[in-house]
């Protein structure tokens, strides 16, 4: 009890403190911005199921250039909603979210997970793919598997549970088929990470039992007969392991993250556990043992989903980012954040205004441990609500930021630029450089000449992109006899190389 008093005390101190001086805000290189984009239900993308290949391309660039204009780096795009591909996949069939039947190819044929990998490289963004592992149908009476489909081909995987369709966790075949799913995108596209959201075992429906009782006799895997939730428990465990281990042996570079429920155990069952009444965790509901993945070494990164205000009094913001902060064992830690729920007339008084999610990320930057947000979901940028995106690039998203090297991941360094060239013609101004040893993406700094090369300072971040050339027209603000421009390369693994000044090249 002391200890949640002195952090509800802490937060109001450091909101006050914060909110005296804007400018005094300390802007972070490296933070982790990223934003969901959900496909199950055509929450954000695709806005609506049968639309043309033109018009599917045409709202994921607008999703793309709108976390461009937000200032952040990252997309966590979902691919695999329903044991289904929004992506050309030989495994699974085609997801209904994008024709509105399912198996049917986009035609004109393009494959959205190539576009979008591509579109979003030219903007200098990462692209972490988002699988479910477990949900197979979305909806029993209205979907309709097609005949490819893992609940017609191997109907004795599924359980049926809450109108859904789910694998059975406890059959070893359905772990194998998930790490083939896993390791097919891995081998084939450029991604950042592999992405699983908090649905393990199905959130409980009330009067319902999870009916795995002949998995458990078929498959116990030693524990007894009253042990029924440990093996749940180990069930999960076995996937994450197995993943991690598929997704390493391809690409050790390709960053394998969770984004669980906010609440790992209430304190009440637990003393490890985190001073919240939470009414379902983690570990007693979902089968979940995220601290046991973060311990082992199973997961790069961790994002709980903590989608409640600061003060809350069930499940406290402040309290639990807290928690999480020192509960991390190494690995990296994200926070997942919830401006989906700014709304005018929100009966939280916190979320009538966008402040709240200011007043988060500024307690999230105190953390040491937490290295930035992911946010849920996309369709919040268009919409603007309260006037959230003034809000962020006025305070806490003034200036880019890079994405944060992974301590987890073996890091990659890439070689310095080639042959950085700077050409005026006129009014517009070129810049090009060559491809180097490790790159993926490049960052291009602008400077006053009278000032030191200082690559430290986001304010000086011009523009991240994989193009090795850029054109912009030359005016007051970008004549060349006031600035410089210098470039870096980013690799793989997100880490920087040293700048090289763009000199001048011919005319």
């Amino acid at each position: 009890m002391k200890r949640q008093i002195f952090i509800r005390i802490f937060v109001l101190l450091l909101l006050a403190l914060s909110a005296t001086s804007t400018y005094s805000q300390t802007y972070p290189k490296h933070e982790m911005r990223a934003v969901w984009i959900a496909t199950v239900e055509n929450i954000d993308w695709p806005s609506a199921k049968g639309l043309t290949t033109e018009q599917q391309k045409h709202e994921m660039i607008e999703l793309i250039d709108q976390v461009k204009a937000y200032n952040m780096n990252t997309i966590v795009f979902q691919i695999r909603p329903d044991a289904d591909a929004l992506y050309d996949s030989k495994l699974e069939p085609w997801s209904e979210w994008l024709s509105g039947r399912q198996g049917v190819a986009p035609d004109p044929y393009y494959d959205p997970l190539a576009f979008t990998i591509s579109e979003c490289r030219k903007r200098g963004l990462d692209v972490h793919v988002w699988l479910n592992p477990y949900r197979a149908v979305q909806n029993i009476e209205k979907s309709v598997a097609t005949q490819s489909h893992v609940a017609n081909t191997h109907p004795e995987w599924m359980l049926s549970y809450g109108g859904k369709k789910y694998f059975d966790p406890g059959i070893p075949e359905v772990r194998d088929h998930v790490s083939r799913v896993v390791s097919d995108i891995v081998r084939r596209y450029d991604i950042d990470a592999i992405h699983f959201d908090d649905y393990f075992y199905p959130y409980r429906v009330a009067n319902q039992e999870f009916p795995d009782q002949n998995s458990f006799v078929t498959w116990p895997n030693g524990f007894a007969p009253d042990k029924k939730d440990d093996w749940r428990r180990n069930n999960v465990d076995l996937i994450i392991k197995q993943l991690h281990d598929s997704i390493k042996s391809i690409n050790q570079s390709v960053e394998f993250g969770i984004s669980p429920f906010g609440v790992w155990k209430n304190n009440s069952t637990d003393p490890a556990g985190s001073a919240t009444k939470a009414g379902v965790t983690n570990y007693d509901d979902l089968y979940a043992d995220i601290l046991l993945w973060q311990k082992a070494g199973w997961i790069d990164y961790v994002t709980p989903q903590l989608y409640w205000f600061i003060g809350k009094t069930v499940a406290d913001y402040a309290i639990l980012a807290d928690w999480w902060s020192n509960n991390t064992y190494g690995c990296q830690l994200y926070i997942g954040q919830a401006p989906y729920l700014i709304n005018a007339k929100s009966r939280d008084v916190a979320w009538q205004t966008s402040d709240e999610l200011t007043k988060q990320i500024r307690l999230n930057r105190s953390y040491p441990n937490i290295a930035g947000s992911m946010f849920f979901s996309a369709k919040f940028m268009k919409n603007n609500p309260l006037g959230v995106k003034e809000n962020l690039l006025k305070e806490m998203y003034k200036y880019p930021a890079l994405t944060p090297p992974n301590p987890r991941v073996a890091p990659v360094q890439p070689a310095a630029a080639i042959n950085a060239q700077l050409h005026k013609k006129r009014k517009t101004i070129k810049l090009n450089w060559e491809n180097s040893p490790n790159s993926r993406m490049f960052v291009i700094y602008k400077f006053s000449k009278k000032s030191n090369l200082d690559i430290a300072n986001p304010e000086n971040i011009y523009t991240v992109t994989s193009d090795k050339s850029l054109v912009f027209e030359s005016n007051k603000k970008t004549k060349i006899s006031k600035f410089k421009y210098a470039v870096t390369a980013i690799s793989s693994t997100h880490h920087e190389s040293e700048p090289v000044i763009f000199g001048k090249g011919k005319k």
